[in-house]
């Protein structure tokens, strides 16, 4: 890899992670090529990026950025995850995990504070995005079909006193 290419690398790492609020650093070793993507298919579904780079291009690449407090995690061989939605590649990441041993958490930082292996499986706990949006919808629909039910049992409950006054009248009759 050439000076040119490797400038072009940190400027493309620089720009995706631009756009992240979450950046998750894992030690993985002999993962099989087959795993490895496996692992990316997950992280793409889910909405993330989940990338091998050299530590030196991804330590020039974090500087100035919020993420800069990853710099002291890229030792050995190790990947990058991140994304928008700082709960789903936690989620990913710690489930793979559990059912693929050959990687494991070192860290990583969130909105420019670093987290330990600790902090993100933590964060791999809370709801998504999509789940808490999915409760907003819920409870803002809640309300709202509570007052449809009340509406529609109401003619229903009058019809049924009119039926009943109706029977007592025959009988009476």
């Amino acid at each position: 890899m050439d000076r040119a290419e490797k400038e072009a690398l940190i400027e493309e790492l620089k720009e995706d992670l631009g756009g992240a609020s979450v950046l998750l650093v894992t030690r993985q070793s002999g993962m099989t090529v087959t795993e490895a993507i496996d692992l990316r298919t997950k992280m793409r579904e889910s909405g993330s990026t989940h990338r091998v780079a050299k530590n030196r291009l991804v330590k020039l690449a974090v500087e100035g950025t919020p993420f800069e407090g990853v710099s002291d995690l890229l030792t050995g061989p190790t990947s990058l995850t991140y994304s928008e939605d700082p709960v789903a590649p936690a989620k990913v990441i710690v489930d793979y995990i559990k059912a693929n041993p050959k990687m494991e958490i070192v860290g990583g930082a969130m909105d420019g504070k670093p987290m330990d292996a600790a902090g993100v499986e933590a964060l791999s706990k809370l709801p998504s995005k999509d789940e808490l949006r999915a409760k907003i919808a819920g409870l803002l629909k809640a309300p709202a079909a509570k007052i449809a039910g009340v509406l529609e049992a109401a003619p229903i409950k009058v019809i049924g006193v009119l039926k009943a006054r109706e029977d007592q009248l025959k009988e009476a009759a």
